[in-house]
């Protein structure tokens, strides 16, 4: 059994990258969020201004814990904050965990993430000129726990299929 877990920056192509390799190696896949605003039946954006940062933080953790825990083999895309609260990041180590961090620069990131901002709760209040000091603040404080993970591949210039032959490769 393995579980792949995919952790980065909002923008760093997990859910892409993580259907891409899931059909690569014919496991399921999941998307964090995704199973989130199932089980809540709202959207993030709707959580986040109904319900709170902290409410969604726990959230999360109850339901990352619970697909953690389960016992079969998939690929996981998290949120870019799963590994940084609520001990998450302590998951990462599991045996049965192959925790990837898709790391992307901070100017690939704005670019990504500039015709997204509607759907990114934590960017919306931002100014365009906020947005690159916003990420890198962000990248700072969450470098700790995304470099818990046992592999890092940077996605810089490459295209989503040759990201799935780097991780594929590491398998």
């Amino acid at each position: 059994m393995r579980k792949i877990v995919l952790i980065g920056y909002m923008g760093s192509g997990k859910s892409k990258i993580g259907q891409l390799l899931a059909e690569k190696l014919d496991f399921p896949f999941y998307d964090l969020d995704f199973l989130i605003e199932n089980e809540l039946e709202k959207s993030i954006g709707e959580i986040f201004s109904e319900e709170g940062e902290v409410f969604f933080r726990k959230k999360e953790h109850e339901v990352f814990k619970k697909v953690i825990e389960s016992n079969e083999s998939y690929v996981l895309s998290t949120g870019g904050g799963t590994p940084c609260y609520a001990n998450n990041h302590l998951f990462l180590a599991n045996e049965d965990v192959v925790s990837i961090y898709l790391k992307a620069s901070i100017p690939v990131l704005v670019s990504r993430l500039k015709n997204e901002i509607d759907k990114r709760p934590l960017l919306q209040s931002l100014k365009d000129e906020e947005t690159f000091e916003f990420i890198a603040k962000h990248l700072f404080d969450r470098s700790y726990f995304y470099n818990q993970c046992k592999y890092s591949v940077l996605t810089d210039d490459k295209s989503p299929e040759q990201i799935v032959a780097e991780i594929n490769a590491l398998l």
